[in-house]
């Protein structure tokens, strides 16, 4: 009879012992991996609380790097991610901050930063990219913008989303200052395509736009 190691799969589909440590830890890399939406070369974990502390035996790292390399969190290549890793430079930091949640991270690129959460039984929440509060729970096609606070911002890339026939699910907005630079985050109802997500980056004072699809169930 086999032996069963703790990395084998058990319910919920997943690979590892923990669905916040583990399966969390992928879902996360996974929206880290989407938001980002481009090559990259170098990533730095920073682990925060409980996810410093009992990560290494729960997968967690293992768990993240895989997320933003693009495993599901069924993929047994998880176990043995760290021998999978090609043209990537990664590296893992530990903190303990009593502000932050007790199962979080920030995913540190060499221009932004994207800081997660696992909420338990595989949940996760995206709430912070760079400075900018969102929500992003993997859960609806997002659209994500930054741009500069003027007048009439919203009615255009609602418009733009609505004459393609596309429910609105949520929208988030928020800003450093007034006038100032300000995001938006915008969860739908269907796909957009890649004609509408660019006439969204065409539009004046918007400098970041980025197409998060949603995470698989």
């Amino acid at each position: 009879m086999k032996q069963t190691s703790i990395f084998d799969v058990i319910s919920p589909i997943m690979i590892g012992p923990s669905s916040s440590h583990t399966a969390g830890a992928v879902r996360l890399g996974l929206l880290a991996r989407n938001i980002y939406n481009r090559p990259f070369q170098k990533i730095v974990f920073r682990l925060y609380n409980s996810y410093a502390l009992t990560g290494k035996g729960h997968g967690t790292e293992k768990g993240l790097l895989a997320g933003v390399m693009g495993f599901g969190v069924d993929d047994r290549r998880i176990k043995d991610v760290f021998e999978h890793v090609e043209n990537i430079d990664y590296a893992f930091e530990y903190e303990e901050n009593f502000k932050k949640h007790p199962n979080s991270v920030d995913f540190i690129f060499d221009d932004m930063k994207i800081y997660g959460e696992s909420i338990g039984a595989g949940e996760v929440l995206i709430r912070k990219i760079d400075d900018f509060e969102v929500e992003l729970t993997g859960k609806y096609n997002t659209l994500v913008l930054v741009y500069d606070d003027v007048a009439g911002m919203i009615s255009k890339v609602t418009t733009i989303i609505q004459q393609k026939n596309i429910n609105i699910a949520t929208l988030h907005c928020d800003r450093y200052s007034k006038g100032g630079k300000a995001s938006m985050v915008i969860s739908i109802d269907g796909e957009l395509d890649a004609r509408t997500v660019s006439d969204v980056k065409a539009l004046d004072k918007v400098y970041f736009v980025t197409y998060v699809k949603k995470l698989d169930e």
